[in-house]
């Protein structure tokens, strides 16, 4: 059943916290106080930052104004796996309830810690990002995030939970359980990437379930880049609201903003405990709000795992706030500096390509990106899966229209590969999407 669209609303000013309310005057405020003690926090208690400072010639007691940011040094992965495993924990391990790491795919994973009070506002801050989405409550919510070292699944759930919503701890994978799942125990919302939500929308129609016909109200989606195409095909198959929550391990996890149900224009970020930044990514000169560059965020309360101007790779721009006028928000994520693809001296993201697949009626939305070389030179095949209720020739033509598409506004010479439907692999956390074959 499908409920109607006046369940979902956003919050009442009486029921946002009361750092939602704040002007900007007054976040500043309590962001200059709150990043004055992080900086004291971490220059005494975690040996690196010690160091960079030093070698900066920066000391805590620099930190007069917000601006002053700008003269700490930078945090990045590098750091964070040559302290590997503890060295960034801030006070001592009988003080830290909680580790979580990353998967490490590219190296040592990297490791953070929670105190206790770090985990209560964890669970805060998603419960806040959820309540912005229209969850509310007593209602059910689905938590596809995987449980384990990843911080998406239990981050979520202890979020769900602080908001006094019904979690359902699924966990990812088990597809056809999630189904299952979702038809049984009639849930209002569910948490996934993205990419696992078409997995689950293409399970349901192929058991010949109709994805608009079950409970589900709002998906809150994250952990990889998606465009505003992804959000209107979910919405649209589903019958749903898609909003973007934002967040990374190194920096807290799910939760550091959340779009906006009124909006729905880019996560507003929770400016009462981060300090986010875009810079340029090869000066590292500190840009002005509204320019796209790479982020960086400094936290302004965590006790046990504090970083320090921590450079993300994400590419964005800052905007002013409009659901909630003090908080800053974030254009959606299209891609990270280590996602980039340079393709014979053209730069681009796998967004790009999905943006103009999903703007392409007779295309799925199941496609990779594989990266070969051709004699001296990169060359770059889309492969997708052919729409199966279309002819082979109508898809063929399609590809064409995509192959021109991504010279014209992108300006690259692909390829693009039709696959049989089902051929491709399909998501089932964060999906892969470049094989770099080279």
């Amino acid at each position: 059943m499908t409920a109607p669209a006046s369940a979902l609303r956003p919050p009442t000013t009486d029921e946002l916290d009361p750092e939602e309310r704040m002007s900007r005057a007054e976040i500043e405020r309590l962001q200059l106080e709150r990043l004055q003690w992080t900086v004291q926090h971490a220059y005494r208690n975690v040996p690196l930052y010690t160091r960079k400072f030093d070698e900066a010639g920066v000391h805590p007691d620099d930190i007069r104004t917000l601006d002053d940011v700008h003269r700490l040094p930078f945090t990045t992965k590098d750091d964070l796996r040559e302290t590997y495993p503890f060295g960034m924990f801030a006070v001592p391990m009988a003080d830290v309830a909680r580790i979580h790491a990353s998967s490490g795919t590219t190296g040592r994973p990297t490791v953070v810690g929670y105190t206790r009070g770090d985990l209560d506002r964890w669970g805060t801050l998603v419960a806040r990002s959820l309540r912005a989405s229209g969850i509310r409550r007593g209602m059910k919510v689905h938590n596809a995030y995987g449980y384990g070292l990843f911080t998406g699944g239990l981050g979520a759930h202890a979020g769900i939970e602080a908001l006094g919503a019904t979690v359902i701890p699924m966990s990812g994978g088990q597809t056809a359980r999630q189904v299952q799942l979702i038809r049984d125990f009639e849930p209002d919302a569910i948490l996934c990437t993205p990419s696992y939500l078409l997995t689950i929308a293409d399970a349901m129609a192929a058991q010949g379930i109709d994805p608009r016909s079950t409970s589900l109200q709002v998906a809150v989606l994250g952990a990889e880049p998606w465009t505003n195409e992804m959000r209107h095909e979910l919405e649209q198959r589903l019958g749903i609201d898609a909003l973007d929550i934002f967040g990374l391990s190194e920096v807290m996890g799910p939760g550091v903003g959340n779009e906006c149900l009124e909006t729905k224009d880019g996560p507003h970020l929770w400016e009462d405990h981060f300090l986010p930044e875009v810079i340029d990514g090869d000066t590292l000169e500190a840009l002005p709000d509204g320019e796209r560059g790479e982020l960086v965020f400094t936290s302004l309360t965590k006790e046990a795992f504090p970083v320090i101007r921590y450079r993300t790779r994400d590419i964005t721009r800052l905007l002013p706030g409009t659901a909630r006028p003090g908080m800053r928000r974030m254009e959606k994520v299209t891609g990270r500096n280590d996602d980039m693809i340079i393709l014979r001296g053209v730069n681009l993201f796998p967004t790009q390509i999905e943006e103009l697949v999903l703007g392409i009626e007779q295309l799925t939305p199941h496609f990779i990106l594989e990266l070969t070389k051709e004699g001296r030179m990169d060359a770059l095949t889309v492969r997708i899966e052919r729409h199966p209720d279309l002819s082979v020739e109508t898809c063929e033509a399609a590809a064409q229209v995509l192959v021109q598409r991504i010279k014209v506004f992108i300006g690259s010479s692909v390829a693009v590969r039709l696959e049989e439907p089902g051929a491709l692999p399909r998501s089932e956390g964060k999906y892969k999407r470049v094989y770099d074959l080279r």
